[in-house]
């Protein structure tokens, strides 16, 4: 479970700086968004390895997160 945990904070910690560089409408949104998918999409398999209810809700939510931002890139 550590490297859930420690992916789950990373992945927070990227979420919410691309959170706010939207906010602001930063001209490296395609940089911001190519990272937050991909830091995503790792929680989303590291959180889909484990049976517990709050890491398959994780999972989806990490998953609809690489989602619409994978639509920001393309």
């Amino acid at each position: 479970m550590k490297a859930c945990i420690r992916l789950n904070r990373e992945c927070a910690t990227i979420c919410s700086a691309f959170e706010q560089a939207l906010s602001y409408n930063t001209a490296f949104i395609q940089e911001y968004a190519k990272l937050c998918k991909t830091a995503c999409v790792a929680c989303g398999d590291e959180c889909s390895k484990h049976n517990h209810d709050h890491c398959k809700k994780c999972a989806e939510s990490c998953y609809a997160c690489a989602k619409e931002c994978a639509q920001l890139i393309a």
